[in-house]
């Protein structure tokens, strides 16, 4: 029998197979998951949170002052006092700037004159002469009467003559024509005596008595304008001259406004005019006043677009409260509108969501992998959209991908 044989045949038990099978399973195991995750998409994701969504329009405005007063020289003339300074604040009629008057006075009583002269043309013309020239007709009339009663009593005796034969026929012709002459001179003075000048000559003298009134006017006009003063309280925003200096007729003087309500006019673009609504807030900025915000509303909506610069634009004006005077005439402001304005309700932002045959829709974050969710979008702005349908608080949604791989429905994804 051999030293080391087995007699009863038994084979050594390969203790080792169990061990690797397992390992082998667990190796391609782990291989799926890591195939797994080499094939998932990396995405950026937003939460959909409750909050405040804003519609608006930005755009640009003007500030202009509701009451204004804009003084011009009258004539060209010296400035001889300025009493005043830019930013001042004045009470009604206060006096503000001088301007040298001494001519506009000469005009003044010049233009006086003349119209006085004018006035007694037209007061002698309508009561048919002057004072002496009726004094003289009234003789006239006196005497032509008196002429006109002798010829008729020199025919009436002539008549008689004639029925005796004392007179000629020839001798009553004549006394005829006599009293003919006479009757004919008492009718001409009787008529110069109630109406002396023709309508053509009233009106001349009518005409010359207006224009020397217009003179008149005209010079106690620029007189009055020489002497600027403020018709209202305000304050002096604008004043380009300079005591001494000289103004050319039409020159700007200086300019007042009441500033404690001013106006915006905002230019809206033609695309969001169609947006605009009486009583949409309105928030004027101005780059001056850093952080600084004042609130008024739309007052009417655009009735119309005109060429601005080169944009089409439609014009909103509001009133905005000034009281520490901070906002100037003339200055560019910044204006946002607010055309819409929901609160507490569902938004996502702008870019999650997508269209699919006209129909809006995202894509949800399932686990790790993205579902196609119909959704109905509401109220929207450049960055947000409110969702009113087909989500929930708190779900997630996704954006993009980060190494700008495709997304779509049943991609798998990692973050």
């Amino acid at each position: 029998m051999p030293l080391n044989g087995n007699s009863s045949g038994y084979q050594p038990r390969r203790w080792w197979v169990a061990p690797l099978a397992i390992l082998a399973a667990v190796a391609v195991m782990a291989a799926l998951v890591f195939r797994h995750a080499d094939d998932a998409v990396p995405v950026r994701t937003a939460v959909v949170e409750q909050g405040t969504i804003r519609s608006v329009v930005s755009t640009n405005g003007k500030i202009e002052p509701i009451r204004s007063f804009e003084a011009h020289a009258p004539v060209a003339t010296g400035v001889r006092r300025v009493l005043v300074k830019e930013g001042d604040s004045v009470k009604q009629g206060e006096l503000l700037v001088v301007l040298d008057d001494a001519d506009a006075r000469v005009q003044a009583a010049r233009a006086q004159t003349q119209l006085k002269t004018a006035q007694a043309d037209l007061g002698a013309a309508e009561r048919g002469g002057t004072q002496e020239e009726m004094l003289s007709l009234d003789a006239q009339l006196v005497k032509a009467g008196t002429e006109r009663d002798s010829a008729q009593h020199n025919l009436d005796a002539l008549k008689q003559l004639e029925q005796q034969g004392a007179a000629s026929a020839g001798e009553v012709r004549e006394a005829e024509s006599a009293l003919a002459r006479a009757d004919a001179q008492l009718t001409f003075l009787r008529q110069k005596q109630t109406k002396r000048y023709s309508n053509a000559e009233l009106a001349r003298v009518k005409a010359q008595q207006a224009e020397a009134q217009a003179a008149y006017d005209a010079a106690e006009d620029v007189l009055a304008k020489s002497n600027v003063r403020a018709p209202f309280a305000g304050i002096v925003y604008s004043l380009p001259v300079k005591q001494g200096g000289f103004v050319a007729a039409g020159e700007l003087l200086l300019q007042l406004a009441d500033l404690r309500e001013v106006v915006v006019r905002a230019f809206v673009d033609e695309p969001d005019v169609a947006r605009l609504a009486a009583g949409n807030p309105m928030e004027i900025t101005w780059d001056a006043v850093p952080g600084r915000v004042w609130r008024t509303s739309v007052t009417a909506v655009p009735s119309t677009v005109k060429l601005h610069g080169s944009r089409n634009v439609g014009e909103t004006t509001s009133i905005v409260e000034n009281k520490d005077l901070k906002l100037l005439p003339n200055i560019n402001v910044g204006v946002t509108i607010v055309a819409g304005q929901h609160d507490n309700v569902l938004v996502v932002p702008r870019e999650a969501v997508r269209m699919d045959d006209s129909k809006p829709y995202v894509l949800l974050v399932s686990g790790h992998e993205l579902k196609h969710r119909e959704v109905e979008p509401s109220l929207s702005n450049l960055t947000q959209v409110e969702i009113t349908h087909g989500l929930v608080a708190k779900d997630v949604v996704a954006i993009n991908s980060s190494n700008g791989k495709p997304i779509g429905d049943g991609t798998q994804v990692k973050f």
